[in-house]
């Protein structure tokens, strides 16, 4: 908790702490929160200050339906853009039920 100017912001603190950044797995929320630039909790927001001269590796992991979306491809492709590293997907039966 920061109380004058000089304190330590902790998203900013992790951010300069970390030579790289691991977020496995990543669901839907976070990707898409991520992609539109949202910082509304401790991980967005050490995202959104990122260095982006720092590698990011991202491992997208949702249901079959939700990763099949077509804003799903997008939100990663965005992700990409920003020089992010996805470790892709495998396939595996779900919870559910799906594969």
């Amino acid at each position: 908790m920061w109380t004058k100017r000089s304190d330590p912001v902790l998203h900013i603190e992790l951010r300069r702490w970390a030579d790289l950044l691991v977020i496995a797995p990543l669901d839907a929320n976070t990707l898409g929160k991520i992609a539109s630039g949202i910082c509304d909790n401790l991980l967005t927001c050490v995202v959104r200050a990122w260095d982006t001269s720092r590698p990011l590796l991202f491992c997208p992991a949702m249901n079959t339906a939700m990763w099949q979306h077509p804003i799903t491809a997008q939100q990663v492709g965005t992700l990409r853009s920003f020089g992010y590293v996805e470790i892709p997907c495998i396939a595996k039966k779900l919870v559910c039920g799906d594969e």
